[in-house]
């Protein structure tokens, strides 16, 4: 089945690149980010090309439950208590811009967007929720700490985030996207100084914004230890609840609800991709569960990239690099973080300061719990004497039966049965 966001698009269609063209800048990735930046730099006036390997918006853009919301579950919380009450505020800052911007593009590019409450219950745990209402109190944010009777079972407490928004992101994106200089069907294999190389032809550029989801340059920057990537699934149901407001658990492995025309949209089932989860089997038992009379017509899933600290990394790509640029880690909140990574490179490409360049700065401290995690995690797939392995950095791979992937625990690249790349980091398909 395909996402929801499909239905009734009418896909724009754009070149190949074939033979040796020159940028002042060059966009890797046509997702969210790569977009957002390419218009950015659009409508300031500046050179550049954007290059996507297969079809735009065709990736996890497109896998998206598209909140548009600065209540990132209990962010504020978790960054006021390893970095204080003014780095949570900045990122507060920083996504609501994001979302005022987000709703600017709404007005002009039609995308059913419509004003929604945001709620981030907890089923067992109100004292979570207690902590991260203080802080959003203490940052100004709005924000109240209240109860939630909606949904299909019960909850301990909630925080609602008033005032945030939905809408259809492809139609959107579709309609800013006619407007840019973009190559389909054009995949980055290599780069070498200031050259990118796809198959049939080259960009020279000045300066790169990696928006290609998982930065795929091994030799800078440590993201293949700085970074995981975690599946999420989705499904779009009618004959189910009308819901006023958007949902979301404060457990990364609860649900999520809001609706969309005549569909309830939930996803759940979520796990760090090339380990065992629930998956669409588990989403659609308890769907059944929630709903009785429900009828699936939508699934769709999506991969995020997950930070060590739970913030981005939007900035310099490497410190050995001034015109190597990066935006990922968006940690399952892509449609303000793409906003904010668009305005934020857009001023590093100019050479403008930003007041957010050292909140998202990608070489801030990597002494987090989730980098040993992530180097045990990579040390024992390296060990396993299996095949196939990966072709990023040559982990063993492990078979996804739900839905006949390839997948690599260590970095999250994804291959089809026969081995071709679904997923990056991986730049190439596996032989077998």
């Amino acid at each position: 089945m395909k996402s929801v966001w499909n239905e009734g698009i009418k896909y724009p269609q754009f070149k190949t690149l074939k033979g040796d063209i020159t940028a002042d800048v060059l966009i890797i990735g046509g997702g969210i980010a790569g977009i957002l930046c390419a218009k950015k730099l659009a409508d300031e006036g500046i050179d550049y090309v954007l290059l996507e390997a297969n079809r735009i918006l065709n990736g996890n853009t497109q896998g998206t439950t598209a909140k548009i919301t600065v209540g990132h579950g209990l962010i504020y919380s978790k960054t006021e208590k390893s970095y204080g009450t003014e780095f949570a505020k900045k990122y507060y800052q920083a996504n609501k811009k994001a979302m005022e911007k987000l709703f600017e593009l709404a007005e002009r590019y039609p995308c059913d967007f419509e004003t929604k409450d945001l709620y981030i219950y907890s089923k067992d745990n109100p004292l979570k929720l207690k902590d991260e209402y203080k802080v959003l109190k203490e940052i100004g944010a709005e924000a109240e700490l209240c109860q939630t009777k909606e949904l299909p079972f019960a909850t301990a407490s909630a925080v609602k985030h008033t005032s945030q928004g939905q809408f259809n992101p492809l139609k959107m994106l579709y309609k800013i996207a006619v407007e840019l200089n973009i190559y389909e069907n054009s995949h980055v294999h290599k780069i070498k100084e200031n050259t990118a190389f796809c198959a049939d032809g080259t960009v020279t550029f000045k300066k790169v914004i990696f928006a290609a989801h998982f930065p795929f340059v091994n030799r800078m920057g440590l993201y293949y230890a700085k970074l995981y990537q975690n599946r999420s699934y989705a499904a779009a149901i009618k004959n189910a609840a009308k819901y006023d407001g958007m949902y979301v658990d404060e457990n990364d492995g609860g649900f999520s609800f809001r609706n969309y025309k005549e569909y309830l949209i939930v996803a759940g089932g979520g796990a760090k991709t090339g380990k065992s989860g629930g998956g669409f089997y588990e989403l659609e038992r308890d769907l059944k569960k929630f709903y009785p009379d429900c009828e699936i017509t939508h699934k769709f899933a999506a991969q995020d990239c997950m930070s060590l600290d739970g913030i981005p990394y939007i900035g310099r790509y490497s410190l050995l690099k001034d015109n190597y640029f990066v935006a990922t880690g968006f940690n399952k909140w892509g449609m303000t973080s793409a906003m904010a990574a668009a305005d934020l490179l857009c001023d590093m490409v100019k050479g403008k300061p930003n007041e957010f360049s050292e909140l998202f700065n990608p070489h801030r401290s990597i002494f987090h719990k989730q980098l040993l995690l992530n180097i045990g995690s990579s040390a024992v797939n390296l060990l396993t004497p299996s095949v196939p392995r990966c072709s990023h950095l040559g982990c063993a791979l492990k078979w996804n039966k739900q839905e006949r992937v390839w997948e690599c625990p260590c970095h999250g690249s994804r291959f089809t049965e026969k081995g071709d790349i679904l997923d990056n980091p991986a730049v190439k398909g596996i032989n077998r």
